[in-house]
């Protein structure tokens, strides 16, 4: 089985753990270091990314993903093209529509309803994107405004960097079909009632029609843009029937859907690579981005993956 790519995903708690990750992540090969965008629960991704560029020469470094809700265009085009500048030219550009009310109105704002925020998001979107491409970009809202905004300084070192979109949206789902280099798939559905936390959206038919809105997009394109998966939980066991039934209960949802899920990593890391091997068949998944909490267990899947492609 060919070795799907895998990055990181990881907040800072310490300057010498977060550069000693940034190295251990190098040295084994990992994709990228990323960092999640909530802006007061969180850490600015892009001085942490920086941070961990500056100890490291190959790993790709990026948001993941960067909140379109209450980003600027030009601002977070400068975030990304100065990280792209200092890394050598290993930055990348990840963007989702938002979705934890509170990050709105800590700024003074509403979260808008799913339609605001889906025309938020392709305006800073394809905006950004423009500015990095070097172009000038007007909007006039009522979701974002800019007059005559354009990057002269720091240019990508990249001629186009990577972009990724994150979510589940419909509609944006067909557009990154169209636009994006990586659809990122994490699971999550509804928001709930608290505002942070989310449905889990496992269902192997809902993953089927995630994946046709992302293949009718690229109809017009050479190729479809590449798939990734967010584990959610992984857990290496000699009973994934038992862990997924306690796993199912937590998410409230069916131990079928965990077990099929590209979402979860359970069992041993035979049964595991088995299941990534049918997530590419069955979706294209060829990407994990995994969260520094489950390392060990992604340590031991590529070790395994490697040894078994020998």
């Amino acid at each position: 089985m060919q070795i799907p790519i895998m990055s990181v995903q990881a907040q800072p708690r310490d300057a010498a753990s977060w550069t000693a990750l940034a190295r251990r992540l190098e040295t084994a090969g990992y994709d990228a270091l990323l960092v999640a965008d909530h802006p007061g629960t969180a850490a600015s991704p892009f001085v942490a990314l920086a941070a961990a560029a500056a100890v490291t020469e190959r790993l790709g470094v990026g948001s993941y993903v960067s909140h379109a809700g209450v980003r600027e265009p030009l601002l977070l085009a400068s975030d990304v093209a100065t990280l792209d500048l200092v890394s050598g030219g290993r930055a990348r550009l990840a963007l989702g529509a938002g979705h934890t009310p509170a990050e709105w109105e800590m700024l003074g704002g509403t979260r808008p309803d799913v339609a605001g925020r889906v025309r938020r998001f392709r305006a800073v979107a394809e905006a950004c994107r423009a500015l990095l491409a070097g172009e000038t970009v007007t909007l006039d809202g009522p979701e974002a405004r800019a007059r005559e905004a354009r990057l002269t300084g720091p240019r990508p070192v990249q001629h186009r960097v990577p972009f990724t979109f994150g979510g589940g949206n419909t509609a944006l789902l067909r557009w990154a079909g169209a636009h994006a280099d990586v659809v990122g798939l994490s699971g999550l559905g509804r928001t709930l009632s608290d505002g942070h936390t989310h449905e889990a959206r496992w269902n192997g038919e809902d993953i089927d029609q995630q994946v046709s809105l992302i293949e009718q997009g690229a109809a017009a394109r050479a190729a479809a843009p590449a798939r990734e998966a967010l584990i959610q939980v992984a857990e290496i066991t000699d009973d994934a029937e038992a862990a997924a039934h306690r796993i199912a209960a937590r998410f409230q949802c069916a131990a079928a859907d965990v077990l099929a899920s590209p979402y979860v990593w359970v069992g041993t890391v035979k049964e595991i690579a088995a299941a990534m091997a049918e997530h590419r068949r069955r979706w294209g998944i060829t990407r994990y981005v995994v969260r520094e909490a489950h390392l060990d267990a992604a340590d031991r899947v590529r070790a395994h993956l490697a040894g078994a492609t020998r």
